[in-house]
């Protein structure tokens, strides 16, 4: 029993904050308990903690009186998230650069190489992929970190990653080559163990997403 409502728990938080990070959920509505609980056919219990979960983490507030509310979003939270990102990512990549191994680097090319395929079908005018694109764009930051040897970083990296991605996803527009050129590079200092280099591009990435997203905000 316990076993299976952990399963329910975490799925419905995982549904429910995909559908905050994607805007099916709009930025500062309401999250009425009834609705949720026909939308995501989960118990009362299970919705009270799942949006106290997210109310931690930052996707949901909880006022007194009036409920929960999807967090709004703002210029200077993004401008906040993003700085905070440059500050985690590229520490996590230098680390993960001088610590990886053959594995670390197998899983990169993965991630890199899927990757590249989808941003070259977008180059080419495909705009159905969005959503895969940011799933794979995820999974290459990933790899490039993933050997930072601190499970608390990549914990708090993920938060922090998925904050930044709503915003992206409200936005959602293309840098298109730059960002593939960005990509490129870290890609192959990353893989000749230039950690700073990797790491200088990585934060010239942030920076550029950064400035794209505010302008299109």
């Amino acid at each position: 029993m316990n076993k299976t409502g952990n399963t329910v728990g975490s799925s419905t938080y995982q549904r429910i904050k995909r559908d905050i990070i994607i805007g099916s959920l709009a930025p500062a509505s309401k999250l009425k308990l009834d609705t949720l609980r026909e939308r995501y056919s989960a118990s009362m219990s299970t919705l009270r903690e799942t949006l106290s979960r997210l109310s931690s983490e930052g996707f949901v507030s909880a006022e007194e009186q009036r409920g929960f509310f999807v967090t709004a979003v703002s210029q200077e939270d993004l401008i906040e998230i993003a700085n905070l990102r440059v500050l985690l990512e590229c520490h996590a990549a230098r680390l993960s650069i001088q610590n990886g191994d053959t594995d670390w680097e197998g899983n990169l090319v993965a991630a890199h190489h899927k990757l590249h395929l989808i941003e070259q079908r977008m180059l080419e005018g495909d705009s159905s992929l969005k959503e895969d694109w940011k799933r794979y764009d995820w999974e290459f930051h990933l790899a490039m970190i993933e050997a930072c040897g601190s499970s608390n970083l990549l914990t708090l990296h993920s938060i922090l990653y998925d904050k930044y991605l709503r915003y992206q996803m409200l936005v959602l527009t293309y840098r298109g080559q730059e960002a593939v050129d960005e990509h490129q590079a870290m890609f192959e200092a990353a893989l000749a163990r230039q950690a700073d280099e990797a790491a200088n591009i990585l934060q010239i990435h942030i920076e550029k997403g950064l400035e794209h997203t505010l302008a299109a905000l």
